[in-house]
């Protein structure tokens, strides 16, 4: 298909004389380069939002566009001529279809396995149709009944019998107390009077304490027995009617079982059929499927969205990205938050593992500070975001450790890769775990080390964490206080100890949800070893755990773990002004 079909003015969505006077990007699109770790970013500017709206207007006046509630995105691109132009693409299928003209095409692999997703979608409706029959079987319904009234019987059975089990006890105390009185005792048992008196009308004494209280003990014992009987008969009687039901109820559970097994196989072959078939390339000409992007496996429809296919048609066709924009149009969605009209971040499950290859081959446009010392480059993904003849600050990429490990396997780090470019030596002031990305501080002389230092030991820095975490948090805002101990048995794995833990505190609040998905910021006033994650996942903090944090029992798929170092304030130790330094989160 030819560029030119889906490449639209920027007049068909704004108006020509329309001026971004907002030169602040209200997001980044951004990830780190699989290649060199480089922090790349796409922005979402005023501009791009404007063609949005345009878009916006254009799909409210079409009925095809809001039968269902979907994504839908923009490209501002730039042509090998200078001139610029917009792409728009939608999520997914769009009433069943992908190719619709005037907009961005599916990323190519969906055919290619075409005749083998349309024999699995119908395999799986078979199996869906016949598990709302399966559920809707109508012997649940009579067994459930029944079981009720059967509970019920039995339950006036058992307060009728233990009612005459205390009479029989009254009785049997009586009989045993004051038979030996005479006929007087047996006042309101009127059988046990005529056994007890002879025809003329003269007692026996001797009778009475053996024969009568004999009969009458015997009589007692019989109603006991018939009400053991009659409870039997009618646990038996419900046996045989029940059972049958329970019987075919099981065997229809086993099946749906089965079912649901079957459901998730074909899904998962299909996933990975059509993961190896989708081939995304980005703007250093490097194609790779996205079985090769993802080998630990994505969720369904991963390459379906806007902002890969706006990425993928703008790299395979010469065009140069210079804003992104996505929002939700059509119906409202419960289940995932997602309001018409409103713009969104890339999404955490599908789209921002994808980010940083997709847009490998743009120059990074973050600033660069006048007289740098360091070289991105030259510093292999280590970026720095703040330096001067006293301390550097860098955005550490995730997978990478702060400093040097004790063993020869684990020498590679932020320090040691920055240790060859500085002579004079550097120090980290402190440090972040190796899946966590973020601001790392460092000193360039003991001194300053030793400055900073003191202001993280008296709580005077001020740092912020951003994270996503799998599931909802309940509380919008809050205080998470937990005394955390590392068993040296079982390092680095922490957990809560009231006995021997260090104490802990973390101040947090709920910035956004996605999906089944929130995003929180994470103020911490202690530095303890793994404290947001612990503070996270543990069930007196938010029970939920960081999304991708598998020591802590995250079992959601995810290509790194969650957690950012977004922000630090701290004193500088020459000048005592106030520094402050922020990094976009790259998820």
């Amino acid at each position: 298909m030819s560029c030119m079909v889906v490449l639209h003015t920027l007049s068909d969505f704004v108006e020509r004389d329309f001026v971004d006077s907002n030169l602040s990007p209200n997001y980044y699109y951004q990830g780190c380069s699989p290649e060199s770790g480089e922090l790349l970013k796409l922005p979402r500017t005023s501009m791009a939002e404007a063609i949005a709206y345009g878009l916006m207007q254009y799909l409210a006046k079409n009925d095809l566009y809001n039968r269902e509630g979907k994504m839908y995105g923009i490209l501002l691109v730039e042509l090998p001529t200078g001139e610029q132009r917009v792409l728009k693409a939608f999520s997914g299928l769009l009433n069943g279809y992908g190719i619709f003209d005037g907009w961005v095409p599916p990323i190519p692999g969906r055919s290619q396995v075409a005749l083998e997703e349309a024999r699995t979608l119908a395999q799986l409706d078979a199996i869906k149709q016949e598990l709302i029959t399966l559920k809707q079987l109508t012997e649940r319904q009579q067994y459930e009944m029944l079981l009720r009234e059967f509970e019920q019987q039995l339950q006036q059975m058992s307060d009728r019998h233990r009612y005459c089990k205390h009479q029989r006890q009254e009785k049997r105390q009586l009989l045993s107390e004051k038979l030996q009185g005479g006929a007087t005792a047996l006042d309101g048992f009127p059988g046990l009077k005529q056994v007890a008196w002879f025809p003329s009308g003269q007692t026996s004494e001797e009778t009475l304490t053996g024969e009568a209280l004999t009969i009458a003990l015997e009589q007692l014992d019989a109603e006991s027995r018939l009400h053991g009987i009659e409870r039997r008969q009618l646990k038996r009687q419900q046996n045989e009617v029940l059972e049958p039901l329970k019987q075919l109820i099981t065997t229809t559970d086993e099946r749906m079982r089965e079912l649901k097994q079957q459901r998730k196989v074909l899904s998962q072959q299909l996933q990975a059929q059509m993961h190896a078939a989708y081939s995304l390339t980005n703007f250093s000409g490097q194609s790779l499927s996205l079985q090769q992007l993802t080998p630990f496996g994505m969720p369904t429809g991963t390459g379906d969205c806007c902002a890969p296919k706006l990425l993928h048609y703008a790299a395979t066709h010469g065009l140069k990205p210079l804003a992104m924009a996505e929002f939700w149009w059509g119906a409202s969605s419960m289940n995932q938050n997602k309001v018409p009209g409103e713009f969104y971040r890339a999404c955490v499950e599908r789209c921002q593992p994808l980010m940083g290859f997709l847009l490998s081959g743009l120059k990074s446009n973050l600033p660069h500070r006048k007289g740098e010392i360091l070289s991105p480059s030259h510093a292999r993904g280590v970026i720095p975001i703040y330096e001067d003849e006293w301390l550097i600050a860098v955005n550490k990429p995730p997978g990478l450790l702060s400093v040097p490990g004790r063993y020869s396997d684990r020498q590679d780090s932020v320090v040691s890769r920055l240790r060859h470019l500085l002579p004079n030596g550097i120090a980290a002031v402190h440090r972040l775990d190796q899946e966590t990305s973020g601001i790392l501080l460092l000193a360039r002389d003991r001194q300053t080390h030793r400055q900073l230092s003191r202001q993280f030991q008296q709580r005077q820095i001020y740092k912020v964490y951003e994270a996503v975490v799998s599931g909802s948090v309940t509380n919008a805002q809050g205080v998470i206080e937990l005394p955390l101990w590392g068993d040296p048995q079982n390092r680095p794995y922490q957990q809560v100890d009231w006995q021997r833990g260090k104490p802990s505190l973390t101040h947090f609040r709920v910035i956004g949800k996605e999906g089944n998905y929130t995003r929180v910021e994470f103020m911490p006033f202690t530095g303890r070893t793994h404290q947001l994650r612990v503070h996270a996942a543990n069930s007196q903090g938010l029970g939920v755990t960081i999304l991708g944090d598998r020591l802590y029992g995250c079992d959601a798929v995810a290509n790194r773990l969650h957690l950012h170092a977004r922000e630090l304030s701290f004193e500088h130790p020459q000048s005592g002004q106030t520094l402050h330094l922020r990094t976009e989160t790259p998820f």
